[in-house]
Order: C-alpha cells, then structure tokens, then sequence
C-alpha cells in the first residue's frame, strides 16, 4: 500500500506538470472584456492536483497517514478482478457508442454494472437503465445543443430532433 500511494502520487504530479505546460499553448489569465482565457481552468485545475499530489507526498515521507505506514498488499486477488471487470466494462461503454450511439451504450453498461456488479434488484436497475439516457439526450442534445454520437440508432432520434430542435 505504502509503495502505491507513492507511485500514484508521482505519476499524477507528473501528469499535473504536463497538463499545466500544455494549457499555456491558450492563454492562462484574464482576457479584458472576455474573462478567463482558454487554458486557465486546465491550467489552474492542474495546479491544484500538482499541490495535493505534493502534499501526499510529504506525508509519504513523514509517514503521517495511515496509508503511508501501511505494509498491507495494495491488492488483493478480489480487488483484481473487479479492476478487470470493472476497467472491460468502461472499454465496452466506449467500444459500444461507436456502434448504437452513447444511448445505447449507456444503459447497456448500467444493465451489467448495476445488476451484475453491484447485485441491485431488476427493478432499480431497469429503472436507472431506461431514465438515464433520457436524462442525458435533454440535457446535451436539447438544453446544451451538444449532439452526442447515435450510431446506428440515430434514426430513432429524427422524430424527438422534429419536437425539440
């Protein structure tokens, strides 16, 4: 456990340093008239992790929680496995909107992960399955008007564009 909040601290302070260099390609102050320019909510969000991931690192070494005097496994064969199950699940979701749209990606992943992941009745789990991409088609595509790829199942979606857009 020691040894991984170690590594984790230093790639995700690695990981800062570079998100922050690469914000600067836009600008990071105030535009007049305009307000923050286009890399100062990356820049500065980085800045933050980069602090805490700094701080987690001087604990480390003075050995202040309980995770930095920690001689346990990191994990265990049980934590694998639902790392794997978990990790193939997100990399079915993304496969999947390429093909039926994130519409259909979405509840399919939440039918597995809700059901077979965290065992919840049919019930909670349709219920979640179904509302759900209805909720994130109002938001995105009609309150935002940020179109989210469909796939094969955009024609579906013809009429609800007819009502909305």
């Amino acid at each position: 456990m020691r040894r991984a909040e170690l590594v984790t601290a230093v790639i995700l302070a690695v990981f800062s340093i570079y998100l922050m260099w690469k914000s600067t390609e836009l600008n990071i102050g105030w535009v007049k008239y305009e307000g923050p320019g286009g890399g100062a909510w990356p820049f500065w969000l980085a800045g933050i992790m980069l602090i805490c991931n700094i701080w987690t690192i001087v604990n480390w070494v003075r050995r202040s929680t309980p995770q930095s005097r920690s001689v346990e496994q990191f994990m265990d064969a049980h934590a694998i496995r639902m790392f794997v199950l978990v990790g193939g699940s997100v990399v079915g979701l993304v496969a999947l909107v390429h093909v039926v749209g994130v519409y259909g990606s979405v509840p399919i992943f939440l039918l597995f992960y809700l059901r077979v992941l965290g065992r919840h009745t049919w019930r909670l789990t349709a219920t979640v399955a179904a509302v759900a991409p209805v909720i994130i088609f109002f938001f995105f595509d009609v309150a935002m008007r940020i179109v989210l790829p469909k796939g094969y199942l955009e024609p579906l979606f013809y009429p609800l564009y007819d009502i909305f857009l």
